[in-house]
C-alpha cells in the first residue's frame, strides 16, 4: 500500500553551487547523493544541536530535493537562504510534490528509493501530489525511529538523537555547522542522553514536556507526543541509577523501550 506522508514537504535546490553549498552546512556527505541513492542528514546549530533533519534526493536532472517536516519547511528555507550568501543556488518550495512510503512491496510513483535510515522503514518516493493512505506514523513509531519534531528545535545533540545509527552523520567529511561539537562527542564515545520511544501503560494520552520520573526522581522529559505514544529525551546515567524502578510522566505510568537499531 502506498502511504501519503501528510506531514512532509519538499524543497528543491538547483544551481551550479548546490552541492558545494550544502556540503559545508549539513551532517552528511552530499557527494554520496546519486540517482536512487539518497542520504539522511541534519542542519545543526553551531553548538551541535538539531534544527532540521531531512532526506536529500537526486531528482535525476542535477537538482536536489529535500524531504523535510512540513511545519518546518518555511523555517528551513529561511535558514538555508541566510547561509546562501553569494552561492549560485535557488531554493524554493515544491507544493506540487509529496512524499510517499511503502513497506509491503507496493510500487510507488515518482522518484523511488530505499529509506537510507533503516531498511525496515521500507521504500520511499517523491512524486506529484496525490491521495494515499496515512499509516506511516504508526509504522515509524513501532520501529522507534524519531524525526522532525521529536528532536525539538535546538534541544538535542545529533548523536544523542541516534543520527549516527540512522546513517545521518559522515564523520570523514569536511567541516559543517556544528561539526566540532559532534566530532568531540564521537571521540568521547559515550552518549549521555538518548531519545527513546515511550508509551503509557494504560493507553492514556501523554503530556509533552512532562518530566519522566523514576521513583520520584527526574530522569528525562517527554519530547513529543502521539496520543499514548511518543519519544522521551532521557539521561542514561539517571536511567541506569533507577534500575527497575517504575516510570511515570505527570503521574501517568509509562514504559520505555530501546529499539534494536540503537547501539547504546
Amino acid at each position: 500500500m502506498a502511504h501519503l506522508l501528510k506531514d512532509r514537504a519538499i524543497i528543491a535546490l538547483s544551481g551550479a553551487d548546490t552541492r558545494t553549498f550544502l556540503q559545508g552546512l549539513i551532517t552528511n556527505d552530499v557527494d554520496a547523493v546519486a540517482s536512487g541513492k539518497p542520504v539522511y542528514a541534519a542542519l545543526l546549530t553551531p553548538q551541535g544541536k538539531i534544527l532540521f533533519d531531512f532526506l536529500i534526493v537526486d531528482d535525476g536532472s542535477g537538482n536536489l530535493l529535500l524531504d523535510c517536516l512540513a511545519p518546518g519547511r518555511d523555517a528551513l528555507i529561511k535558514r538555508l537562504t541566510l547561509y546562501r550568501l553569494r552561492a549560485k543556488v535557488e531554493i524554493k518550495p515544491r507544493d506540487d510534490l509529496a512524499a510517499f512510503a511503502s513497506w509491503d512491496g507496493t510500487l510507488l510513483p515518482g522518484i523511488t528509493f530505499d529509506d537510507p535510515r533503516l531498511l525496515a522503514l521500507g521504500r520511499r518516493s517523491i512524486a506529484p501530489m496525490a491521495g494515499g493512505s496515512d499509516g506511516y506514523l504508526a509504522h515509524r513509531l513501532a520501529l522507534g525511529v524519531p524525526e522532525g519534531s521529536d528532536f525539538g528545535s535546538d534541544k538535542t545533540f545529533a548523536l544523542d538523537a541516534g543520527l549516527e545509527e540512522l546513517h545521518g552523520v559522515a564523520f570523514g567529511k569536511g567541516c559543517y555547522v556544528g561539526q566540532e561539537l559532534t566530532a568531540r562527542m564521537k571521540h568521547r564515545g559515550t552518549a549521555r542522553k538518548r531519545i527513546l520511544p515511550v508509551e503509557s501503560t494504560d493507553k492514556s494520552a501523554l503530556i509533552q514536556g512532562a518530566d519522566l520520573r523514576a521513583d520520584g526522581h527526574s530522569i528525562g522529559e517527554i519530547a513529543s507526543v502521539y496520543g499514548s505514544k511518543g519519544f522521551t529525551l532521557v539521561r542514561l546515567d539517571r536511567l541506569e541509577d533507577a534500575g527497575a524502578a517504575p516510570l511515570d510522566a505527570a503521574g501517568i505510568a509509562v514504559r520505555m523501550t530501546k529499539p534494536d537499531w540503537l547501539s547504546a
